[in-house]
């Protein structure tokens, strides 16, 4: 099916994943679901789209750093800082869910994805401010991000909310023992950043995104566990909210998420599947946020080596994220986003294979 869309663009995207959504809704008999992904579809559609002309008014704009493709100066001065729009509904909506179901669980998500937001936020407010593309400096953001997820994360300890085992399948795990806390520290700052890192060519990160929670609450739902149905039921609202989103951020993008958002998504990611046991299929379902991480470090590390050894850094890629390689080969900018977000289609089909046959 995906093989014979010539154009896989943003209204290819929410077909299939409706349908996706549909689908799952009959398979398990409960079409809350649905309903869950197309409220938030539609509040996004209109948060964003008035989103748009408050940032405007309030002179949010994205600055573009010179060293990155040429052609993205031209995407200067579009309104950035859109993930406001699309997390502040999901943190109302957790906020109604943690008060009625008066959860330990849902208090530390709530609480954990509150501190990524303020920190992608700081960062957005003061990149516009300074009129740079940086914000916080690198330090200052990793330090937040350590702070709040070292907090996350022993408190989930403690309270025994963390599995110590990585579960592969219902009969197959993994005992990391202590050795659970710096995975899950790795797990939690690392998908955000990686998200951050996605985060480059109009609508990349939002469609990923959207697929990825998609594939991450189906994957909750197959675990048949009573108390884990919330946590599938916020992933369905995030897909909806991300591709509300992209509705305005897909190319040419009319609106930015900035920090504000990207961060935020990748801890709502890491920090539900922290707390639902899904570390090993977020980590197949987040392929293409993983690969363009890695293509950041191999680069930098390949390039501090040879300068070492031969005074001369030498580099693999052409530009690091990833798609900027392509970029740089080429690749117009659409098909770059049109194939990652087929093979983030194929890496969530295979996450959920693999959960029913292991």
């Amino acid at each position: 099916m995906i093989g014979k869309i010539k154009k896989f663009n943003f209204n290819s995207l929410l077909i299939i994943n409706t349908f996706a959504v549909i689908l799952t809704s009959y398979f398990f008999n409960n079409f809350l679901l649905i309903g869950v992904f197309t409220l938030f579809f539609l509040i996004s559609l209109f948060t964003t789209k008035n989103g748009i002309e408050i940032i405007k008014k309030l002179n949010f704009l994205q600055n573009i750093r010179t060293e990155g493709p040429s052609n993205h100066y031209i995407k200067s001065n579009t309104p950035t800082m859109g993930g406001v729009f699309m997390i502040i509904p999901f943190l109302i909506f957790l906020l109604i869910i943690t008060i009625n179901l008066s959860s330990l669980k849902l208090f530390l998500l709530l609480l954990t994805i509150v501190g990524f937001f303020v920190t992608g936020f700081l960062d957005d407010f003061l990149s516009i401010k300074n009129k740079k593309n940086t914000g916080l400096k690198t330090k200052e953001k990793f330090i937040l991000q350590s702070i709040i997820s070292i907090i996350f994360i022993l408190l989930a300890y403690e309270k025994n909310l963390i599995n110590p085992v990585i579960t592969v399948s219902d009969s197959w795990g993994i005992n990391m023992n202590i050795y659970i806390l710096p995975i899950s520290f790795l797990v939690l700052v690392g998908i955000s950043n990686s998200v951050n890192l996605t985060d480059g060519l109009d609508g990349l990160a939002a469609g990923c995104s959207g697929i990825v929670f998609y594939g991450l609450g189906t994957e909750i739902l197959m675990k048949d566990q009573q108390e884990l149905y919330v946590f599938s039921i916020l992933c369905y609202s995030m897909s909806g909210i991300c591709l509300g989103f992209l509705k305005y951020n897909s190319y040419p993008a009319k609106i930015f998420m900035g920090d504000t958002g990207s961060l935020s998504i990748g801890a709502i990611l890491s920090a539900i599947a922290l707390l639902t046991d899904s570390i090993f299929t977020l980590s197949i379902f987040s392929g293409i946020f993983i690969v363009e991480s890695l293509s950041v470090i191999i680069q930098v590390s390949f390039f501090k080596i040879t300068k070492k050894l031969f005074h001369d850094g030498k580099r693999i890629f052409l530009m690091t994220p990833l798609h900027h390689h392509f970029e740089l080969q080429g690749v117009k900018e659409q098909k770059i986003v049109e194939n990652f977000y087929k093979a983030n289609i194929l890496l969530v089909i295979l996450g959920i294979v693999l959960k029913i046959n292991l």
